[in-house]
């Protein structure tokens, strides 16, 4: 299977202005680098094969002419390879020279687009050569002698992949062509592109083609001129970009003397699935392509099965992968539960927030989200309650960390364990205290919720939940226990995230020492409800990741489900190749069955959340981006899981 990706590359090539044959020789020797590693769609720079610079050259027949030769010297050259190219040369047309983009595999040409768009100013001069796309009066162009389609509204279309292309100065008008290119059913936008260099211009590039493959929710391929067109007043420093949906998967360097390559495989699925679930994408696709009629040229090119890919699969999709991005998210992902809560505060006009702390990661966070909750209000600490309710798990650790966390922190502190009641209430419906079955725990964990609610109906509290989305997912909370409360600020926030916010607060310098070494600590202590005795040692032998499986693949897994709505064998692959090395295809497969089958058994507790604030682009709000029926069978994703080959290669 080739899960939806197609192996795409920009090429940067040495360029020798108005040496045609020599501009051609340098292309091939790039085609046959990128056929190597399977690419199966490649863009050159605009006018490659001339050179961009050539000014009043371009009127000269012989240029013009040695063009066309050596756009068939170049498409014979590279017929044997399985891969489209798109080069950029002057074409004669209509009695006009047109700018244009020429498509080409197999030995053939499929077809050419003209420039859109020809700039007139400061230092472009192509309105004096160049006739914009609208003035032509062909739809057909003679070229290396064959007619060939001519005209910008073309789909070239290999597999799932459908390609339209717009050129540089294209890409800087208000309305791109590529804006209607998407409209018109287009999934990868190739630009061809010769933008000189000046001082700041190239993060405004960036943010260019970025913003324009997010708002086309496509793949974007950019190739722009180099080294070589440095000539009178110019100097080009060369970019070859891939950007898929905002996200820059490939860069070359700029200002190089040395052919470049840029490769990475975009997610065509992945697109398709985005635009399918935002509904307003193709809303006024019908005004907006009055008129405007796509020709779709079917190129047999084979779409080989995928095995290695030239992008990065993050292992957390949910944390960014830089040190300052994290700590920027981290402070951001703090300030919307605070808001959240703080809004839910004055609403209902909350005497005190009343939460369990356990000294685990949740709590521990729910706690730091009332602390800043309390400080934007300006009201005491001491209006937050905090509650440690040790129970037959309870171990010396997490319990000394929640009495010292709180006692840091200077909130109202109390203590009431839950050992008593529990023996009680286990005795009165004829359970065996030494039987730790599931009402064993489940009897722990409703006591805890009923203590916290009763509290706060005493002191016109509000209760804070502590759980996570990553428990909400696998339904790891007991029902009408800690799965309920009345504002739950974590429900948005999978627990890989969890830790991250943890770390990040411990080097909070508005924290006390004291207040920084708890947390660290509380990072490093193992995940567990707790639920079953310690061992002998006082160690926690109930831990969570042991049970249900390690909530980093969880956490990917649940991802790519609810924010992709990949099918379990595309996961399983981008799971292999995101962990490689961690975990072995067969222990991928056991925990993403797991997911699965809790996934679609554990929905009902999910229909009944209580609110909590929205945090991320994944949510499993049942007001919000996830409305699942209760009894949904989960056998088709679960037959799948079962058919996948442990050689994740396959």
């Amino acid at each position: 299977m080739n899960h939806g990706f197609i192996k795409v590359a920009a090429a940067v090539p040495p360029v020798t202005v108005a040496d045609c044959r020599q501009n051609v020789k340098e292309m091939i020797s790039l085609a046959e680098k990128a056929s190597m590693q399977g690419v199966v769609w490649m863009a050159f720079p605009e006018l490659c094969i001339t050179g961009y610079t050539c000014g009043d050259l371009f009127t000269q027949n012989l240029l013009l002419e040695e063009a066309e030769n050596a756009l068939a010297y170049f498409v014979e050259a590279t017929a044997q390879y399985n891969m489209v190219c798109v080069t950029g040369l002057p074409v004669r047309c209509d009695n006009q020279i047109f700018n244009c983009a020429a498509v080409s595999s197999h030995g053939r040409i499929w077809g050419v687009v003209p420039k859109s768009f020809i700039p007139g100013y400061k230092e472009f001069y192509e309105e004096r050569w160049f006739a914009d796309a609208a003035n032509a009066f062909s739809n057909i162009v003679t070229l290396c002698n064959r007619q060939v389609p001519f005209g910008t509204k073309q789909l070239f279309v290999t597999g799932n992949a459908k390609i339209s292309i717009e050129l540089c100065e294209d890409l800087w008008v208000p309305i791109p062509p590529s804006s209607r290119h998407v409209l018109g059913g287009a999934n990868i936008i190739m630009n061809l592109s010769a933008s000189d260099e000046l001082i700041g211009k190239h993060n405004y590039l960036l943010s260019l083609v970025a913003q324009q493959s997010a708002r086309c929710i496509t793949g974007y391929v950019y190739a722009s001129a180099g080294f070589g067109e440095s000539s009178t007043d110019l100097v080009f420093a060369g970019n070859g970009l891939i950007y898929e949906n905002g996200t820059q998967l490939a860069a070359t360097p700029r200002f190089t003397m040395q052919p470049q390559l840029a490769i990475s495989d975009i997610d065509i699925e992945r697109l398709m699935n985005e635009r399918q679930m935002t509904s307003s994408f193709m809303e006024h696709a019908a005004s907006q392509r009055q008129g405007e009629v796509y020709h779709e040229i079917a190129i047999p090119i084979v779409v080989n099965n995928v095995i290695e890919l030239d992008r990065k699969i993050d292992p957390m999709p949910f944390l960014p992968s830089s040190t300052d991005k994290l700590d920027r998210r981290c402070d951001e992902i703090l300030e919307i539960q605070a808001a959240g809560l703080i809004k839910r505060i004055l609403h209902t006009n909350t005497k005190a927030l009343v939460i369990g702390i356990s000294g685990g990661l949740d709590s521990t966070l729910a706690l730091l989200v009332c602390i800043r909750a309390m400080q934007r209000l300006q009201r005491p600490m001491s209006d937050i309650i905090g509650i440690t309710m040790p129970g037959f798990g309870t171990s010396g650790r997490t319990y000394h960390n929640a009495i010292e966390l709180m006692r840091e922190l200077g909130i109202a502190t109390r203590e009431i364990s839950i050992v008593p009641s529990v023996t009680q209430h286990l005795a009165d419906i004829e359970h065996d205290i030494d039987n730790h079955d599931a009402t064993y725990e489940n009897a722990q964990a409703r006591e805890r919720t009923q203590i916290l609610m009763d509290i706060a109906n005493q002191t016109g509290g509000l209760v804070i939940g502590t759980g996570d989305m990553s428990e909400l997912a696998l339904g790891w909370a007991t029902y009408n226990g800690d799965h309920m409360s009345m504002y739950a600020v974590s429900a948005g926030v999978p627990k890989t995230l969890i830790k991250c916010l943890v770390e990040h607060a411990s080097h909070d310098e508005s924290y006390s020492p004291a207040v920084q070494a708890l947390l660290q600590d509380i990072v490093g202590t193992p995940i567990s409800p707790e639920l079953t005795p310690a061992d002998e040692n006082d160690n926690i032998q109930q831990k969570t990741e042991d049970l249900v499986g390690p909530y980093e693949l969880h956490d990917f897994f649940l991802y790519y489900t609810l924010r992709h709505g990949f099918r379990p064998s595309k996961i399983y692959f981008l799971a292999g190749k995101a962990f490689e090395g961690k975990y072995d295809s067969a222990t991928i497969k056991h925990w993403l069955r797991t997911f699965y089958r809790r996934f679609f058994s554990q929905q009902f507790k999910r229909s009944c959340l209580p609110d909590g604030p929205k945090v991320g682009s994944v949510s499993l709000s049942p007001r919000g981006d996830w409305r699942m029926p209760s009894d949904a069978a989960a056998s088709m994703w679960l037959a799948e899981c079962d058919s996948l080959s442990t050689n994740v290669e396959s």
